[in-house]
């Protein structure tokens, strides 16, 4: 029973308060934010965004969660401070007149300082407790703390002092953030201050095959879990993003509705309804197989329907996809003036993985659109074994599941005789529906043929299509049989004229033995017709003679009459002259 109290009441434990930094991506790796009335060292080297942080999370905090702060600095001043902040959209002056943050330069000299046993950061401390006070701030930054200790070589005094800074920050209750310059060997120059620390966040600028990454690190973070692993992140228009951008978990929801694909033969393929919307579609295939065209397609059904979609263009300028969709009777143009289609075209080495996957997701944010098309996603790096490839794009792909986007992605495959069900990228797995375009070289002629490998949660079709371009879009042919095969391109045209011939010899013979039949009963008719004239006639002449025959035997009946009428007049007149 008391183990069961004790298990308990270790769950219940309270949780470690947390102050979110509003720096996308950041809290989610932290579980949070950073520790509240903590100090969290912050260190990288030159270039690597130290500045940007912490500027970026005491500017959220004065903003998004009304908790002021003070930025104590020691090698730029408060106006260089202010102009850097402004290109990202942050307005520092405005923030010291509203009393929600106070810049305070320290201008250390090197010279000045002189090793003694008397030296403390008393001084410091009054300064910085009065900016505290004047505002009621709940966060500080100290950049850096290297200059602050630039003139102490003495270890000594200097671990005593970092305690005691740190010592008074908790004191306080301030949530600060403290940056510091790598060192050679260690995380920080003096290999100190990451000891000391509650919370420690290791920056990376590195340059690999010509493209630049920043990355983040949490190498420790006392009191609560958090993630280990190494995070891409820039510093864009609108600050800092680590990535992920989004949930680290699967908690999406997973939509019932159905969306046409703009390809009715393809929707017919897909249970008759087209994919589900929310889901990631990716066709995959070798140059010339239709991927774009599919794409655009996609793109088209939904602007017909009255959504906005987004298409990102990795290997045409936009006016050569307007025109090249437009020799297949797709106006995407028409939409794009109406405001329902956005088209963005770049070159893939324009900026780095991190860079467009964050540009993507500011775009999504701004236009918010339904359907999103990404051709293709094997052009986002020119190294084909980039390991940081599908990690960038398994989290695009979460990330606009959390927006409810149907997302299709295009992704080139090695062209091959073999039809191979592979993904140069390695993404297939993440997809709800795969479908793969092939050419296929048979009797002289290539045929592009589609097929469903996977759609989730639908009974799709099995049978490998046929497809065309025609002047109204893309058209599957219907499936051919002939025998155990099916038929393709000009074998199944040649098989179709030789069923055509064949049904109109058939035409032919039926259409001569119909008249044949019609002569014969018109033979018989007429013989009919003859015969009943015959039997009209021989029923003339009996009536004729039966006429006849009668009239004579009437007559003489009559006349037998009239004979005896006679005698028996002349019998009366003599019986009447005897009298």
């Amino acid at each position: 029973m008391a183990a069961v109290s004790k298990k308990t009441k270790q769950i219940n434990a309270p949780m470690l308060a947390k102050s979110p930094t509003g720096i996308r991506g950041l809290d989610e790796v932290t579980g949070g934010g950073l520790p509240t009335g903590r100090p969290t060292l912050v260190c990288g080297a030159a270039g690597c965004g130290k500045t940007m942080f912490a500027a970026e999370f005491l500017v959220c905090g004065a903003l998004q969660y009304d908790e002021p702060g003070v930025f104590m600095m020691f090698e730029e001043n408060a106006s260089e401070l202010a102009a850097n902040m402004r290109s990202l959209g942050f307005d520092l002056d405005k923030l010291q007149r509203q009393k929600k943050i106070v810049l305070d330069y320290v201008r250390i000299e090197r010279s000045e300082i002189e090793e003694t046993g008397e030296y403390d950061l008393e001084g410091l401390f009054i300064r910085l407790g009065h900016a505290i006070d004047s505002i009621g701030a709940k966060r500080v930054v100290l950049d850096t703390i290297e200059a602050l200790f630039s003139g102490l070589p003495n270890h000594a005094v200097l671990r005593a002092e970092l305690r005691r800074l740190f010592r008074w920050l908790k004191e306080r209750g301030m949530t600060a953030v403290i940056t510091g310059e790598r060192g050679e060997t260690t995380l920080t120059r003096y290999g100190l201050e990451e000891y000391v620390a509650d919370c420690v966040i290791l920056l990376d600028h590195r340059i690999h095959e010509q493209i630049s990454t920043r990355r983040l690190r949490v190498v420790k973070y006392r009191g609560s879990s958090h993630g280990t692993n190494e995070y891409p992140f820039l510093i864009g228009a609108k600050g800092l993003s680590v990535l992920p951008i989004t949930s680290m978990r699967l908690d999406h929801v997973a939509l019932e509705e159905r969306v046409s694909t703009g390809i009715a033969g393809l929707d017919e393929m897909l249970e008759g309804a087209g994919p589900y919307r929310g889901s990631s579609i990716l066709v995959s295939g070798s140059p010339g197989t239709g991927k774009s065209s599919i794409a655009a397609s996609f793109a088209n059904a939904a602007c017909a329907r009255g959504e906005r979609a987004l298409l990102f263009a990795y290997e045409e300028s936009q006016s050569q996809l307007l025109r090249n969709m437009r020799s297949i009777g797709l106006d995407l143009a028409h939409w794009e003036q109406k405001g329902l289609l956005k088209i963005h075209s770049s070159r893939p080495t324009l900026q780095g993985l991190e860079q467009h996957l964050v540009f993507m997701h500011d775009l999504v944010e701004e236009f918010k659109p339904s359907v999103v098309v990404v051709d293709p996603i094997s052009n986002l790096t020119i190294d084909e074994s980039d390991a940081s490839l599908k990690p960038t794009l398994m989290r695009l792909i979460d990330s606009l599941k959390q927006y409810g986007c149907t997302a299709l992605f295009t992704s080139l495959t090695a062209d091959s005789t073999n039809v191979l069900a592979n993904s140069e990228v390695g993404v297939s797995s993440l997809m709800d529906t795969w479908l793969l375009l092939a050419n296929i070289a048979h009797n002289a002629e290539r045929t592009r043929t589609l097929q469903v490998l996977k759609s989730r949660g639908m009974a799709h079709s099995n049978q490998v299509r046929e497809f065309v371009f025609t002047g109204r879009g893309l058209d599957l042919v219907d499936v051919y049989l002939f025998g155990n095969q099916v038929l393709t391109g000009t074998a199944r045209v040649s098989q179709e004229a030789q069923e055509e011939a064949a049904t109109e010899l058939r035409q032919r013979d039926h259409d001569r033995r119909l008249r044949e039949l019609s002569s014969h009963r018109q033979a018989i008719d007429a013989q009919i017709a003859s015969l009943k004239a015959q039997q009209q006639e021989r029923e003339g002449e009996v009536e004729f003679a039966i006429a006849r025959e009668t009239l004579a035997a009437e007559g003489a009946v009559s006349r037998a009459k009239s004979i005896a009428r006679g005698r028996g007049n002349l019998q009366k007149r003599a019986a009447g002259s005897r009298r």
